[in-house]
């Protein structure tokens, strides 16, 4: 661990640490360790053992779902308002989906046995990741719908204004390739809603270098979906949407 790591990153940058009780917090914080995840980074593959969960203080990790073929999509994102790794305490030692780092940045990990540990005794923790895997789910849920019914254009809206929530940055680093994987669709397809989001002046796009203008724009332009997931997540951590 570097200094600088250890200099720039806090456990309360996560919205799920920062909104527990003084005491249920200062029980893990001894565990909490901070690590750098770069970007492409895989924090687990698809069957593997959980032995951390991640709780991001400034960085995204996808969950992807990954076919035989190799083929995959993305599921959900996880920024600084969760954590990744739900399944070890829903009742897995292991998930189906892929966790690859979207954007770079730091996470604070704890031991698999220590949140157990902690969720096993009820009261505030449970309460929390609870209501928070609910609001995962319902993004999952909501996903699946925008992929299947709306625009690659407004898919893509939604999945800036998604990654857009949990960064304090208007400005991302993705390739169209990736995007491509992420959404599932023809590289082709993200390419030509890429375009017309940047003729409209609502994005700048070079490079993999995404710079979003015009977010009210985005929004304008924009599927049901992201509201419906955001509205959910305001509703079920109105605390850590308070942090």
């Amino acid at each position: 661990m570097s200094t600088n790591l250890a200099a720039s990153a806090t456990p309360t940058q996560n919205h799920l640490l920062a909104a527990l009780p003084a005491a249920d917090y200062e029980r893990l914080v001894p565990d909490l360790e901070p690590v750098p995840l770069p970007l492409g980074m895989a924090v687990y593959e698809s069957g593997a053992k959980l032995d951390y969960v991640y709780f991001p203080t400034d960085c995204i990790v996808s969950l992807l779902y990954v076919m035989k073929s190799g083929a995959s999509a993305e599921i959900a994102v996880v920024g600084y308002e969760g954590l990744v790794g739900v399944a070890l305490f829903m009742g897995g030692e292991s998930t189906s989906s892929r966790a690859v780092v979207q954007s770079a940045g730091h996470a604070y990990r704890l031991p698999s046995k220590v949140l157990k540990r902690e969720f096993e005794h009820g009261g505030p923790l449970q309460h929390l990741l609870l209501r928070y895997t609910q609001a995962l789910i319902t993004q999952m849920a909501q996903t699946a719908v925008c992929n299947r019914h709306h625009s690659v254009e407004q898919q893509l809206a939604r999945w800036l204004l998604l990654s857009l929530d949990r960064l304090h940055s208007s400005e991302l680093h993705m390739t169209q390739e990736l995007i491509a994987n992420m959404l599932g669709v023809r590289r082709e397809g993200v390419t030509e809603a890429a375009g017309k989001l940047q003729s409209s002046g609502v994005i700048q796009y070079n490079r993999g270098h995404i710079v979003v203008l015009d977010r009210p724009g985005l929004e304008q332009r924009v599927c049901e979906c992201y509201a419906a997931v955001k509205h959910e997540t305001d509703r079920l951590l109105p605390a850590t949407t308070a942090a």
